[in-house]
């Protein structure tokens, strides 16, 4: 079995379209991020200074921009349901709350 299907059936999604749809917007995510982390460290304080202070509070920040912008690729790409639920299993896992998270 090819790597495609096997996410194919991990994600259960109807067809390898899908699967190529959605690691294309993760790929636009994070391209996006990329290009993001020179103008937000700069608004953080700038290219001067601790680096690694900057580097933490980056990360702080990046988060809830990445997820934003993954579900705006989401939406573009025709595949925000995944998305959403895929957003919402990862932030039930990061705060420890299982029980909301429906069984796969």
């Amino acid at each position: 079995m090819s790597f495609l299907h096997s996410l194919k059936d991990r994600w259960k999604l109807d067809s390898l379209g899908q699967v190529i749809l959605i690691l294309i917007a993760f790929a636009c995510t994070g391209f996006t991020v990329m290009f993001l982390k020179t103008p937000i460290v700069e608004w953080i304080g700038g290219s001067e200074g601790n680096q690694t202070l900057y580097t933490i509070l980056y990360y702080i920040f990046i988060l809830p921009i990445y997820n934003i912008i993954l579900l705006i690729y989401g939406f573009v790409f025709g595949q925000f349901s995944f998305f959403w639920n895929f957003e919402k299993r990862m932030w039930y896992r990061m705060t420890r709350q299982k029980h909301k998270i429906k069984s796969e």
